[in-house]
């Protein structure tokens, strides 16, 4: 494809581009028939090495919604990186497909297969990255609050895929975020500083959730156990991470802030019931604009949208 974009990571992104496709998923979603049959012919391949309840039925109902075809491709059963290179693999299915999205764990793997691609690539998730969570996540923010002069916190897991998407949009946009997390799973250095020289708003690293959670618009967690921690780690990060759990002493520092998390959840882990369920959390409204967020994706990279 000429001129082709990928989607590997959020500063692949302008700032314009970002809150265009927050735009144009707001859209869709108020009028999802006015697009549908957009890309009929059209196939998405989408490939999990990863395992996957949201983003898998949120891009292939997408896909279908939008009049198209969306290809489950299990990683497990292929060819790459035993008898195929990572190259190959792509220049083949470029041949068949119009865009390919994928959930892998390596992301350099990504990266060699996008720059090998001659058709758009979408990081589904990779363990530096959860872009499309992100973009769905400021797509809920917006419906809910402006995305001016706000403050987000993010409390536990520091060293984590979607804190770094979650960071590096606010940067890109401008947001203030505050993130608290115990010693050692703080946020990489690299990755703050990557955020740093593109941020209009403060990236603040602190120990302290309370300190954080302050005067926030929006409180989000993740889990403890994301899919690489073996589960031999657990006892021990329970035991760290438990002064981190968001609950509703926690969130009366924020008393009108937003409550966001990924899913899935480790209910009475990362966050309690009462939080998870009460009146501030947007969970579901998160998962649901996956869906929209990324139809409006995968229009504009096949030049279908412009925004």
């Amino acid at each position: 494809m000429k001129g082709k974009r990928d989607f590997l990571g959020v500063l692949d992104l302008s700032r314009k581009e970002f809150l265009g496709l927050i735009d144009a998923a707001a859209k869709i979603k108020k009028k999802p028939q006015a697009f549908a049959g957009t890309l009929k012919g059209k196939s998405l391949l989408m490939v999990f090495e990863a395992p996957s309840l949201r983003t898998r039925l949120s891009f292939e109902s997408g896909m279908t919604q939008l009049g198209g075809h969306a290809i489950a491709y299990n990683l497990g059963e292929s060819t790459v990186g035993k008898k195929e290179s990572a190259e190959d693999f792509a220049r083949t299915f470029s041949r068949y497909c119009d865009a390919a999205a994928l959930r892998l764990y390596d992301h350099t793997m990504l990266e060699r297969i996008a720059k090998a691609s001659s058709i758009p690539v979408i990081n589904m998730m990779t363990n530096a990255e959860h872009p499309c969570q992100i973009l769905g996540d400021f797509m809920t923010i917006a419906e809910k609050k402006t995305l001016k002069k706000i403050k987000i916190a993010y409390v536990g897991d520091g060293d984590n895929n979607v804190t770094y998407s979650l960071m590096l949009a606010s940067a890109l946009l401008g947001i203030d975020i505050a993130v608290a997390s115990p010693k050692n799973y703080q946020p990489k250095n690299e990755v703050v500083n990557k955020g740093k020289r593109v941020a209009k708003g403060s990236i603040h690293i602190t120990h302290n959730p309370g300190e954080a959670v302050k005067d926030a618009d929006v409180v989000y967690t993740d889990t403890w156990m994301s899919y690489r921690i073996p589960e031999s780690e657990k006892p021990e990060r329970v035991r760290k991470f438990s002064p981190y759990q968001v609950n509703a002493s926690l969130m009366k520092k924020a008393p009108k802030a937003l409550f966001m998390h990924c899913l899935p959840a480790g209910r009475g882990y990362e966050v309690t019931d009462e939080v998870i369920d009460g009146k501030q959390s947007m969970v579901f409204d998160q998962a649901e604009n996956r869906m929209h967020a990324q139809k409006a994706l995968i229009l504009w990279l096949l030049g279908k949208m412009k925004i």
